[in-house]
């Protein structure tokens, strides 16, 4: 048996509501947050970056595991707004709780799906008998609001992030990784060159082609591999560059929306982009209960999907965490425009 071992989410407190956003450039607020189904987003304050963010969440995922940090193996860090261009976010994540030094660590990059990307390779190495010494591996997934001013990301463009600890001991995993699956091509929908401050996207490119294209046939092939039907999913829960796509998508697999609303977290705290659909993981087995089974299926731009099919097991019952997923969303602060671009601009600074 390999699978989640533990998890732990970390969403700043912080939070600008879309209507705001819209104010500052005299659009129409209400319309644009029903277009996109998104409320507000989470905002990182001056010190929270990828780095910090990452940080909090290997710290929580730590805690409702409960394994000794010296015990991983293995830790990788996903994001496309790590703090460094050359120094890996990894090490310093695996400094912070303790983690290091005999470990290997890494930062992986493939848009929004690196963390999933993480999630697997700890899979691999810890089902591996090479090397032996690697009996846990931490994967996660973070990011920090990326949106140019007045463009379209930046109403949903957010901060947060999760991490998610693999381990192979039958009386600890809660969630059993029945089979994992991608889908990969070179479709250029969103990209970000060498020094530039802001991503770029192809617009409406970004639906069909990318995005669903993707999502789809990562979904089907796993289902396909592991003889499954969306009826027989209790939960499933997908990337969510919006609020819209996520709902979009599991109507066309043939899902019920009762599947995918304890996942759906873009809606509250925009796209954390890598943290995205861990995060909606992470919800999802708040609530799960044993013998559950659950699809997952990530989306990164560039592009390509990792689809998980998981059964929670019966550890699953013993170790809720005492403070769930929508629990933390509901710890929330409000700010003004001003104070979003003064939070951004203090990060870029230091």
């Amino acid at each position: 048996m390999v699978g989640i071992v533990g998890y732990g989410v970390y969403v700043p407190k912080y939070r600008i509501t879309v209507e705001e956003i819209a104010r500052v450039w005299k659009k129409d607020g209400k319309a644009i947050s029903a277009g996109l189904n998104v409320k507000e987003k989470a905002v990182g304050s001056f010190d929270e970056d990828a780095c910090t963010i990452s940080v909090e969440a290997a710290r929580r995922a730590l805690a409702h595991s409960g394994i000794y940090a010296a015990n991983l193996g293995a830790v990788y860090v996903g994001s496309e707004s790590h703090p460094y261009a050359v120094k890996p976010t990894a090490s310093i994540v695996a400094d912070a709780v303790g983690a290091s030094p005999e470990l290997t660590a890494a930062d992986l990059e493939f848009a929004c799906k690196a963390g999933t990307a993480g999630i697997q390779m700890c899979l691999a190495l810890v089902e591996s008998k090479m090397p032996a010494w690697i009996k846990y591996g931490m994967s996660i997934g973070a990011d920090t609001a990326q949106g140019r001013p007045n463009d379209a990301l930046e109403f949903t463009a957010a901060s947060g992030g999760a991490a998610f600890i693999v381990g192979k001991k039958e009386d600890e995993v809660i969630a059993e990784v029945l089979d994992t699956y991608s889908y990969t091509t070179d479709t250029p929908d969103f990209w970000r060159r060498q020094h530039a401050e802001f991503p770029r996207h192809a617009g409406r490119f970004t639906g069909k082609p990318a995005y669903f294209k993707h999502v789809i046939a990562g979904a089907n092939g796993i289902m396909k591999r592991v003889n499954m039907k969306p009826s027989d999913f209790d939960y499933a829960v997908f990337h969510q560059p919006n609020g819209k796509f996520p709902i979009r998508v599991a109507k066309q697999l043939g899902f019920e929306k009762k599947q995918i609303e304890q996942g759906l977290t873009t809606p509250l705290i925009g796209n954390t982009y890598s943290g995205s659909m861990m995060i909606g993981l992470a919800s999802v087995l708040d609530k799960a209960k044993p013998g559950e089974k659950i699809l997952a299926v990530s989306y990164g731009s560039g592009a390509g999907s990792d689809a998980f099919v998981l059964e929670a097991t019966k550890n699953i019952s013993k170790k809720r965490p005492k403070k769930t997923v929508f629990d933390m969303f509901e710890e929330k602060e409000y700010i003004d425009y001003a104070e979003y671009v003064k939070f951004r601009k203090k990060l870029k600074s230091l």
